[in-house]
């Protein structure tokens, strides 16, 4: 397996010291400008015809069957051809490009470059917005054992909710919806980490995370409404039968959904201005914003919510797959007051429930809290006031201008739309990176990056059981929808003890999953799948643990499942500086350092060119130096 480097043992120490990292400058050309991407023949293209063999993804939008994956011909069909680079500048150069998909997907491909590149980016946004979204449940209906099974349990049926994102965040046509979803799962967790029913029922995820995918470019309000009436969630921050208080037994409402929907959903703990910098009050301290008291009074609300058992036994339809249902017996009918209002005794569940989060969505701490975690996600870890400001601007007016200066929004309150567009076009995520620019790229974007880039055939992860969880410190050290708690698997606010990052009033909320250990099996995990050992499977051996395990697949398909394309990069062996360049533009958007691009040139001139295979074998190390330096894991 593999052993690190001298290249890769810093790791630890420069991605602690984050305000170091990074490289030139990515909106322009350098001295260095990555050379121009071909289009790959129709054999090496994107994963989108090849993303199912039989067993694979059935659903309407879950692969990529027009070859372009939200990202080429048909997401840019609407473009004007007036529409130049002078009037746009996005997508101005091929590293302008990469730079904004790197930020507004799940990863550049080449076939995007080539297509994209000198064409208007303003009209690829408002593409990606008429694409229809690709959704969890059909994937898992259709790794759902039928009811005439006598074995009704099968562990590739429990984790079909994996398989549906990575299917869809690899292969799906609608990269910007999927993006954006992801980017929301992390500041509205919910997790099935657990073992218990958010496990063992895949519906109860599933219809989260479509929740989320439906919702990504709605209002923010109506999204709120959809996850408090989730089941997951109701069961996940146990208020999911929450009953009314009991003077006689001294019984309380469940406060825990009251308490995670203000604290990490909402607002926040202390008082912010617009530009999501701290009030303070006239002793220099921070204005925190509630008392116990107002979770007690708000956690009356969430009484009488449950699953809809009458609809579900009417349809025949898993009770988490839909919204929970209101029991005005179970309810509190006292008042409810909370955050300097009150709801009047006796107005019901429903009312209730619509009262609260109305009063809540209207606290002026909404727009720079949601804006300033949506921004961290992704394009940067410390924006500048401004910055939040101008995108907590947009969500409040709920419309923001394109480049093309044509507009997004409806003009409510809390438009994530306009929202989005504000984040991934302003002059702050445009321009070159500053030294307190840019973030940690999450494990799981790299692996999907690697993917895309490298037009990886048969996006099939029910055969990857590698898959199907990989937060283990040896893998990604993370995984979709399954963080450790409600507070995701780390925190917007985290600062890494003893970095140069800290001792800059930095936070770098990635660098809690970043450690020693997380290092290293990041860069076995991407070893194995960079190499293609995922093709050497013992495919008897495998399909006799599909048949012992109750899995419905041909293990035959699994040799080759995620079978990844380097056709370009070979015939660029012979040139070690055409393949760094050429992997810097599509990893990295022309953030590679001279110093890292020569260290890892040195390492690949000792890769001796004896015979065939070794240019592979040189392309396989190259992608993994790469993926591995501190210039690609510090997205700038």
């Amino acid at each position: 397996m593999f052993r690190l480097t001298p290249l890769n043992i810093l790791l630890l120490s420069v991605c602690l010291g984050l305000a170091g990292c990074g490289g030139s400058d990515t909106s322009q050309p350098t001295s260095n400008s990555p050379t121009p991407v071909s289009a790959p023949s129709q054999d090496t293209g994107s994963s989108g015809n090849n993303n199912n063999d039989g067993t694979g993804d059935s659903t309407s939008n879950g692969g990529d069957n027009n070859n372009n994956a939200g990202t080429g011909d048909n997401a840019n069909s609407d473009t004007p051809d007036d529409n130049t680079p002078e009037t746009d500048p996005t997508f101005a150069t091929a590293v302008s490009t990469s730079r904004f998909l790197q930020q507004a997907t799940f990863g550049t491909r080449p076939q995007d470059l080539d297509t994209l590149t000198g064409t208007s980016a303003s009209s690829w946004f408002q593409a990606q917005l008429k694409v229809p979204p690709s959704l969890i449940m059909p994937v898992v209906s259709e790794f759902t054992p039928p009811p005439t099974a006598e074995d009704d349990f099968n562990a590739l049926y429990i984790e079909s909710t994996s398989v549906a994102f990575w299917r869809h965040a690899i292969a799906g046509e609608d990269q910007l919806r999927q993006r954006m979803a992801f980017a929301l799962s992390e500041l509205l967790v919910v997790s099935n980490a657990g073992g218990e029913e958010l496990t063992d029922i895949p519906e109860a995820v599933a219809s989260y995370q479509d929740i989320l995918i439906q919702h990504a470019f709605g209002n923010y309000r109506e999204l709120l409404e959809a996850v408090t009436y989730s089941p997951a969630m109701g069961f996940y921050l146990t208020y999911m039968g929450n009953l009314k208080g009991d003077e006689v037994t001294g019984r309380m409402p469940d406060e825990n959904y009251a308490r995670e929907l203000l604290q990490l959903f909402t607002i926040g703990v202390v008082a912010l201005n617009p530009d999501g910098t701290e009030q303070k009050d006239d002793n220099g301290a921070t204005k925190e914003l509630y008392t116990n008291q107002d979770i007690t009074g708000l956690a009356r609300v969430f009484t009488g919510l449950d699953m809809d058992y009458d609809t579900s036994d009417a349809k025949e339809i898993n009770e988490f797959a839909l919204p929970m249902a209101v029991y005005p017996e179970n309810h509190s009918e006292k008042s409810k007051t909370f955050l300097g209002t009150t709801i009047a005794a006796g107005s019901g569940p429903k009312a209730s429930v619509t009262q609260a989060l109305d009063h809540i969505f209207a606290h002026p701490n909404v727009p720079p809290f949601v804006s300033m975690q949506l921004i961290q996600r992704l394009v940067t870890s410390n924006p500048s006031p401004a910055y939040v400001a101008r995108v907590s601007g947009a969500f409040s007016n709920g419309q923001a201008t394109l480049p093309d200066g044509s507009s997004v929004g409806d003009g409510r309150r809390g438009d994530l739309t306009a929202t989005l567009a504000a984040i991934l076009f302003d002059p702050e995520a445009r321009a070159a990176a500053t030294e307190r620019g840019g973030k940690i790229r999450e494990p799981i974007v790299r692996f999907t990056q690697w993917a895309r880039a490298f037009s990886v055939k048969n996006i099939t992860p029910e055969y990857q059981e590698m898959l199907w969880d990989t937060r283990d410190a040896s893998m990604l050290g993370q995984h979709p929808y399954r963080s450790p708690s409600v507070f995701n698997f780390f925190r917007p606010g985290y600062t890494a003890p003893g970095s140069l990052s800290a001792a800059s009033d930095m936070v770098a909320p990635e660098l809690q999953i970043t450690n020693a250990s997380t290092i290293t099996g990041y860069a076995n995990f991407m070893t194995y799948y960079i190499t293609g050992l995922q093709q050497e499977v013992d495919v008897e051996d495998l399909q006799a643990s599909y048949d012992e395990e109750n899995i419905p697949l041909n293990a035959k398909n699994a040799v080759d499942s995620f079978l990844a394309s380097y056709d370009a990069e070979q015939a660029l062996a012979g040139d070690p500086d055409a393949l760094i360049d050429r992997l810097d533009l599509l990893l990295c958007a022309g953030q590679l350092s001279a110093t890292s691009k020569q260290e890892i040139k040195q390492i690949l001139q000792t890769v001796a060119q004896s015979d065939e295979a070794e240019p592979l074998r040189l392309v396989h190390l190259a992608v993994l130096l790469v993926m591995t330096s501190p210039d690609y894991l510090v997205q700038k």
